[in-house]
């Protein structure tokens, strides 16, 4: 502490631009006062603050009032062990452009207190904050970006934020969007999480061990379709395998994302594609597609988008589908992988170009004597027979090994 206050000290009132203040341990709060005033006193414009007195809440630094007062401030970032839950209406931060709030605690009624004397904010983002409250609204006229990434508020959901460009949301499904307005958003990634007892119950129907459980699961999972309604308007959107499993439920509320020119969709061999063929349908522009694996669960509902079950209406919602790019990753060199990039090719009326990327990490079986050159071969079929350009790509260590077999 002593080291601090000389370096601040020999600065005397010379101009600061960037603070920066990790204490772990062993601080006394009316120095990190000083240190933090001597700063924004010298016109600092970036401040970081992680500040861990004790393990307890406690034991939490209690932000002076004057941390929320400066006339220079651009951006904030306030880590864990800082509490900011007192805050009454003496903020004043009016050149404040972005907010930073990791692992701190709420209230709403302060939160919103807060976003409203930040007339300039364009940038905030939220890790892991614990919301005291259950019902949590986000509303700012000025906001362009923002990010939420949490693994637990399971109330309610608002937004009020007409200027939003760009959305980042990984957070379990709440349980409710009541207001969500974000007319001139233009990308999203909404990556929820589910637990695999949720996918459990919602998939087992009548099931009267889980019934209570169940009903509340599902109408969270339903509420989803509040928020994509909301999201309508983006041209950019990328879709979590847990997210498109959620929206299995939201098949018949889902909007027309008429401006949806690229989307991005993560899969694994634990979820469905349930919602895969109503979001194609649902996309009238759409110009890119990219699949980060073509493996899911297959259920009799994954409809006419894959070629897992054998149908009449084969391929009914591709063959709607104005794509012209689709981009493959994860390609393992799988019989089923083969069939459904083949689907694709079959059904994509517009398809001009597909491009295949093996996964150098995940399972393969382009490894396997031949099986290399037989893939490769079969791509080259494609691509003559197909007026789709089609472009089969191996990266990194695995085209090494290839290489070097």
């Amino acid at each position: 502490m002593d080291f601090v206050d000389r370096v601040l000290a020999l600065q005397g009132e010379s101009p600061i631009k960037k603070f920066s203040l990790k204490c772990r341990t062993g601080v006394d709060s009316d120095r990190v006062d000083a240190w933090i005033s001597n700063v924004l006193r010298r016109g600092v414009s970036e401040l970081y603050l992680l500040i861990i007195l004790g393990m307890t809440m406690e034991d939490n630094y209690r932000l002076s009032p004057k941390g929320f007062e400066s006339r220079t401030l651009v951006k904030l970032k306030i880590d864990c062990g800082i509490d900011v839950s007192w805050m009454a209406g003496s903020i004043f931060l009016p050149m404040l452009k972005t907010l930073v709030l990791d692992s701190v605690s709420f209230y709403v009624d302060k939160f919103e207190t807060l976003l409203h004397a930040l007339p300039a904010l364009d940038d905030l983002v939220l890790v892991d904050v614990n919301w005291l409250d259950s019902n949590v609204t986000i509303s700012n006229a000025s906001l362009k970006t923002l990010t939420i990434d949490s693994d637990g508020h399971l109330g309610t959901f608002s937004f009020d934020t007409p200027s939003l460009v760009y959305f980042f949301y990984s957070d379990y499904a709440a349980e409710d969007y009541p207001v969500v307005k974000m007319e001139n958003l233009r990308e999203a990634r909404i990556f929820l999480m589910v637990s695999d007892e949720e996918i459990e119950r919602v998939r087992v129907p009548n099931n009267d061990l889980f019934e209570d459980d169940m009903d509340n699961v599902v109408l969270r999972f339903e509420h989803v379709g509040k928020l994509m309604n909301g999201i309508r308007n983006v041209e950019y959107l990328d879709l979590s395998a847990d997210t498109l499993e959620v929206l299995s439920l939201c098949c018949e509320s889902m909007p027309v994302f008429k401006n949806l020119k690229s989307l991005a969709i993560k899969s694994n061999e634990s979820r469905g594609w349930q919602a895969m063929p109503v979001l194609l349908r649902n996309c009238p522009h759409l110009e890119s597609l990219v699949i980060e694996g073509l493996l899911h669960h297959v259920t009799d509902k994954c409809g006419d988008a894959c070629d897992c079950v054998s149908r009449e209406d084969k391929g009914r919602s591709l063959t709607s589908c104005p794509v012209k790019m689709l981009e493959i990753h994860g390609f393992g060199g799988t019989k089923k992988e083969m069939q459904m990039i083949k689907h694709f090719l079959d059904y994509f009326p517009s398809l001009k170009e597909m491009e295949i990327y093996a996964d150098e990490d995940g399972p393969t079986n382009l490894e396997a004597p031949g099986m290399f050159e037989q893939i490769a071969h079969l791509f080259t079929l494609y691509d003559q027979v197909y007026t789709c350009d089609v472009q089969f790509m191996v990266c990194g260590s695995l085209y090494k090994k290839l290489t070097a077999q």
